[in-house]
């Protein structure tokens, strides 16, 4: 068992008992460690202790974020950008396949793939010489399925296995940058439709440490009422974690569904989050306090 698993499953145990408010002892036992060992893993793992990654997942905490983090967001939009942040801050450029590429399926395309290890369990990672094409988590269905995904995504295409390559980008994709670390821009190619590639740039201007909601993207886009067809695109993204679809949750503070699983989401956000100087100190102790 990985150290991502190990956390998945203190999640899933606070899913059935956060009312009990279970201490550290009780977290150790969910993961199958010593309170020692656990506090140890867990702390390498998300950068800070078990308590303050919980906190971050709190409900009252993400409202928080939605009530104050919005101008964040905005700016970054008018700016183009997406916002300063130590754990997560990729530039990425991303280039749309053209209608003829999306008609033919990727024939006569040549696309590296493999599977790598990631900090929210092992993933498959795909590349064509244009740029990352495919990134998606293995989930109980096994490798088999998720290059499935991949294929129905570009049918017509040459794939070639290359998990060392896909190691290689997952430690470019989730590296932790060191303070004052120069990051390498990323490079992109998709297949989307015009809509879904608007909402897929807008999600890129999300600042790591911030959260927005469906109806606020569907404004940023220009498309106020468009919702639900917004929900629709962030489902579409072939390139988790790149483009943060994670950031986007339901206007009741609710984390709710994605592509990867709820639980690898609540990881992935917490995981943000709590890396990042978001909240100090009376607000730190404030939102502790309700969400005890």
């Amino acid at each position: 068992m990985n150290d991502y698993e190990r956390v998945a499953n203190v999640i899933r145990f606070l899913d059935r008992h956060h009312t009990e408010q279970p201490d550290l002892n009780q977290l150790a036992s969910a993961a199958g460690l010593s309170p020692f060992h656990f506090h140890r893993l867990f702390s390498a793992w998300a950068g800070v202790t078990p308590k303050d990654f919980l906190q971050c997942l709190t409900l009252e905490h993400v409202k928080y974020l939605l009530r104050n983090r919005d101008n964040v967001f905005d700016v970054a939009l008018d700016a183009g950008l997406s916002g300063p942040g130590r754990l997560h801050d990729l530039c990425v450029t991303l280039e749309a396949a053209s209608p003829g590429e999306m008609k033919n399926g990727g024939a006569g395309m040549q696309i590296e793939y493999g599977f790598g290890e990631t900090p929210f369990g092992q993933a498959l990672i795909a590349e064509t010489k244009r740029g990352i094409c495919h990134l998606s988590f293995v989930d109980g269905r096994g490798r088999n399925s998720a290059r499935d995904l991949l294929t129905s995504q570009w049918p017509n295409a040459k794939l070639n296995r290359a998990d060392q390559r896909a190691e290689e980008l997952s430690g470019k994709i989730f590296a932790q940058p060191r303070e004052n670390q120069s990051r390498r821009p990323l490079r992109a190619f998709v297949r989307g439709t015009p809509f879904q590639l608007r909402v897929w740039r807008a999600l890129l201007r999300v600042p790591t440490g911030s959260l927005t909601t469906y109806g606020r993207l569907s404004a940023a886009i220009g498309q106020p009422r468009a919702a639900r067809a917004v929900g629709s695109a962030v489902g579409a993204n072939p390139i988790s974690f790149v483009i943060p679809c994670h950031r986007v949750i339901r206007e009741t503070g609710a984390l709710g569904n994605y592509g990867g699983g709820r639980v690898r989401k609540r990881a992935i956000v917490g995981w943000e989050l709590s890396s990042q100087d978001s909240i100090g100190g009376e607000e730190t102790d404030r939102i502790r306090a309700t969400a005890a």
